[in-house]
């Protein structure tokens, strides 16, 4: 069942049901959390004792994220349609997009910045004393024709998709999807009731695939296994020791970004940042096990429409920010450039870095929805700014996969963040059933989606 807000008439949200009633707490070893937090020990005992066997369990988070990814699609797809259209008013759907791109804009861009200070007051790459000509130049040739292959012109027309519905059935790129939902989503509010038995139908298959992701959930822990086993065996926790002073500095880095600057969002937001930490823990050490933050992206839907934000607001958000809103992918770009230019005593003046910034705020957009962003990015960056060696980004990429986690984990936190805040301002968040979320109070699922997490 659906009600209509009020004060916003043409807006469609759940309807309290007894359901709505808090539910009982699952034992602590049947939670989520609880046994992705097992498997990820438990992988990095594997990789780091039996290296080989943790190499071998690969297949097992590569299967579980392909499983993931099959489902993405369509999550996205009939979330942002029925969305869109239950707002019912073109107005609402322009006006919520414009302010999500404002906050994305703003936060993507503070994010840069800090990253920028944080490397001219550490210096992680200061007294390494690195030749550029000793680097194997090879081992990144790839990211560099990557880089190279993205234009501005290319990614506005990658949106576009070669006919309706190959967006969905390929699904690799989120931004179609994106395009097709809400270009679809706004033509059934154009045809009014017209639309209405459309709408149902969308609405049942919502039923069924979010009952899919409950069930592809399950096998959460198995994938997370996997993936920490392979990474533990294949690089080795010593692979850090000589970039420890770098990777040491990007954790503490997003970690003062989380608490502190979008802490103060939220806390302006009126809800603690560690609370909702809490909230979508489940969801933050799956992101932490498979070093993907698309892992769980229908899990982060469905928990936010489950803590009282509006769907149309998550719909919108969420996917959008999971290509344009990447704090973490943006402060690993500007401080591994100064790291590289530290460690080969490239000296960058003030304008060199505010080129860098600059630079780095344009093509951050340009690889939106690109797997392996963050080294594309950094390597179209550099590719720009002459003074420092695109060949140092052979450095880091020893440790690059230990930072992927630390990226994802701050790149899904800011999403959960910007979804908050913007159905805030839309005045689209139901604060009494987010209160409870935030005080850990067990909440049922809202009426169109199974749970699919628990904790």
């Amino acid at each position: 069942m659906l009600r209509r807000e009020k004060g916003t008439p043409n807006t469609m949200l759940p309807s309290p049901t007894p359901s709505d009633q808090p539910i009982a707490r699952l034992p602590f070893y049947r939670q989520l959390y609880v046994q992705v937090l097992i498997a990820i020990a438990a992988g990095v005992a594997i990789g780091h004792f039996f290296p080989e066997t943790g190499v071998a369990l690969q297949p097992l988070g590569e299967a579980f994220i392909k499983l993931v990814k099959m489902i993405i699609a369509p999550v996205i797809f009939l979330t942002i349609v029925t969305g869109v259209a239950g707002m019912k008013e073109l107005g609402a759907i322009g006006r919520v997009a414009a302010k999500a791109f404002a906050y994305f804009l703003t936060f993507s861009t503070l994010a840069l910045i800090v990253g920028l200070i944080v490397a001219n007051v550490v210096h992680p790459g200061a007294g390494l004393n690195i030749d550029p000509a000793t680097l194997d130049v090879g081992k990144v040739a790839q990211y560099q024709q990557q880089a190279h292959d993205r234009t501005l012109t290319g990614f506005l027309l990658d949106i576009i998709p070669g006919t309706l519905v190959s967006a969905v059935a390929d699904g690799h790129n989120i931004l179609q999807v994106l395009f097709v939902a809400i270009l679809f989503g706004i033509a059934l509010t154009m045809i009014g009731e017209r639309a209405d038995p459309l709408m149902t139908v969308l609405e049942s298959a919502s039923h069924a695939i979010f009952k899919l992701v409950s069930f592809l959930m399950k096998a959460a822990p198995l994938g997370a296994f996997g993936a920490m086993a392979f990474t533990i065996g294949k690089y080795g926790v010593g692979a850090l020791a000589n970039l420890a002073g770098l990777v040491a500095t990007f954790y503490l880095t997003s970690i003062l970004f989380v608490l502190v600057v979008l802490g103060l969002v939220a806390r302006l937001a009126g809800f603690n940042i560690l609370h909702l930490i809490r909230y979508l823990r489940a969801e933050l050490l799956l992101v932490l096990g498979t070093s993907s933050s698309e892992a769980a992206l229908p899990s982060l839907i469905e928990k936010m429409e489950r803590a009282g934000c509006r769907k149309s607001v998550v719909g919108l958000v969420v996917p959008t920010g999971y290509s344009f809103n990447l704090d973490g992918t943006n402060i690993y770009m500007t401080l591994a450039a100064l790291f590289i230019a530290q460690a080969t005593n490239v000296h960058l003046s003030l304008e060199e870095q505010m080129l860098l910034l600059l630079v780095a705020m344009l093509s951050s957009k340009g690889a939106a929805g690109v797997t392996g962003a963050g080294f594309i990015t950094l390597a179209a960056t550099l590719s720009i700014v002459p003074s420092v060696p695109v060949a140092g980004m052979t450095l880091i990429l020893g440790v690059d996969r230990f930072m992927s986690e630390c990226r994802s984990l701050t790149n899904f936190i800011g999403n959960a963040v910007a979804t908050v805040v913007v159905s805030a301002w839309e005045k689209g968040l139901d604060r009494e059933r987010f209160a409870a979320a935030m005080a850990g109070q067990p909440l049922p699922p809202t009426p169109d989606m199974e749970e699919v997490v628990a904790g």
